[in-house]
């Protein structure tokens, strides 16, 4: 009998136990796909929102300790934009919003002016328009939100308390988190948050957007601009913010404590294994199998095992978060997309735990003496 087919062999020759660990590292592996792929992929899909709409600095205020929270003076933008190298600057406020009529729990509504530079880039789609100064319960939705609601331009949605507000543009977007969101005009927003004046923040587009140093000179012109006020590079200010920090680290906790329980799992199969073939292994020394072949024998029957459990917790874990997407309460809050670098990370961690569970039980079966081994019942 051939080396391979032995180990085959034994890995079938207890097919609950090994059933039942191929799915307990499944479900450890799939943990850690599915938390760090959305974890990663919606601080990728920030990053792509703002790189798509040429964003270099994001000014929020500073002492915020969430960005929804945080308040700005609208008044800010003019002194902005009057800084040498800035290109220009789009005050905005964003809030959550439900609409309970139509079954959506939450909706990220972005409130622009109807001049600003990133109102007037949305993809709108035939027979829609963009709003205009002075226009009152005017909407643009989202491609996939729409689709969502069964909406289309001319209908009506309920919308904060003043009623039908008109849809009169569906905007398209390869990014999920805009795609599923809606705009209406700043003034609009301003009145139904009871911030008149206010904004969340600024986006600011800059004549040289590659220059570091420009980048850095900018924002420190612009924090000395008023007290409070704090100004990023665009990518430092996704990474920064207090969810998304909140997500990774959650994200990576727990991910932490199932790759801990997936190589208690492993252990355990394992060190039962050994001992169930104590008189194997023994028969196996006398016959003048080396401890490296032991060993080999041992931690190849894990990796089998921990290669269809990684496989099977990476494509249970995207399959799940594909489905969740779609679900209204998870839609355009957080990027369900699994990076394919994520892929490889969920297989990764189930050989590393199969090597760390098989580690302990290769060196007890290695250290088998034959004559102890074949006096064992």
């Amino acid at each position: 009998m051939r080396f391979h087919t032995f180990v085959l062999k034994n890995v079938f020759r207890r097919r609950v136990r090994s059933t039942l660990t191929v799915v307990g590292m499944s479900l450890a592996v799939g943990i850690v796909v599915a938390l760090v792929g959305v974890s990663n992929s919606t601080v990728q899909q920030f990053l792509n929102i703002y790189q798509r709409q040429d964003v270099s600095i994001v000014v929020e205020q500073k002492c915020a300790k969430q960005r929804l929270t945080g308040v700005l003076d609208a008044k800010l933008g003019e002194r902005i934009a009057k800084l040498p190298g800035v290109r220009d600057v789009n005050p905005g406020l964003v809030d959550f919003t439900s609409i309970e009529e139509l079954g959506i729990d939450a909706v990220v509504i972005q409130g622009w002016d109807a001049d600003a530079v990133l109102m007037n880039a949305l993809d709108v789609a035939p027979g829609g328009r963009l709003p205009k100064n002075g226009e009152s319960k005017v909407v643009l939705l989202g491609e996939e939100l729409a689709v969502a609601l069964e909406k289309k331009v001319g209908d009506t949605i309920p919308l904060f308390d003043n009623g039908k507000y008109n849809i009169i543009g569906i905007f398209r977007s390869p990014v999920s988190y805009e795609t599923r969101s809606m705009v209406v005009l700043l003034p609009e927003l301003q009145r139904f948050m009871g911030r008149p004046g206010l904004v969340t923040g600024f986006t600011v587009r800059i004549d040289k957007p590659d220059d570091e140093a420009e980048v850095k000179r900018l924002c420190g012109e612009i924090e000395a601009l008023a007290p409070g006020v704090g100004a990023k590079a665009a990518a430092d200010s996704v990474r920064s913010t207090t969810e998304i920090r909140f997500l990774r680290a959650m994200a990576w906790i727990t991910s932490a404590i199932a790759i801990i329980i997936g190589v208690v799992v492993m252990l355990n199969t394992m060190i039962m294994s050994v001992s169930e073939r104590t008189q194997e292994i023994g028969i196996l020394r006398a016959i003048g199998w080396q401890r490296g072949r032991i060993v080999r024998m041992i931690m190849v029957e894990s990796f089998l095992l921990s290669l269809c459990g990684g496989v099977l917790g990476t494509v249970g874990a995207v399959a799940l978060t594909t489905a969740l997407g779609q679900h209204p309460a998870v839609a355009g809050l957080v990027s369900t997309q699994i990076p394919p670098e994520v892929i490889g990370l969920g297989v990764v961690c189930g050989l590393l735990v199969g090597l760390l569970g098989s580690a302990y039980p290769a060196y007890r079966g290695a250290q088998l003496l034959p004559t102890e081994a074949l006096r064992h019942e």
